[in-house]
């Protein structure tokens, strides 16, 4: 533990923002996950409407600063990809 005040108010801060980006993350990964596994399934018009969803979280994710935006771009881009490729076949 630090012994300087600012370290310290610094340390309660860093808790704080951990926990908020942890529940953002977390968030992330599962609409994700779900849309992936629709698309797995076969199920496209459900998957088109998580796809959209996934975007969304995504992009309030980089708003709040949690994922950079390069990040969101690329994960937005591999999910359409993938919905892309699934209704091709």
């Amino acid at each position: 533990m630090p012994n300087i005040a600012s370290s310290i108010r610094q340390v309660r801060t860093d808790k704080r923002r951990t926990a908020r980006n942890k529940s953002a993350r977390t968030e992330v990964k599962t609409v994700i996950t779900k849309a992936e596994n629709l698309i797995a399934a076969g199920k496209l018009d459900e998957a088109k409407t998580a796809v959209v969803a996934a975007g969304r979280t995504l992009d309030k994710a980089a708003n709040k600063g949690v994922l950079h935006s390069n990040n969101t771009s690329r994960r937005k881009a591999r999910l359409v990809a993938k919905l892309n490729k699934a209704s091709k076949k």
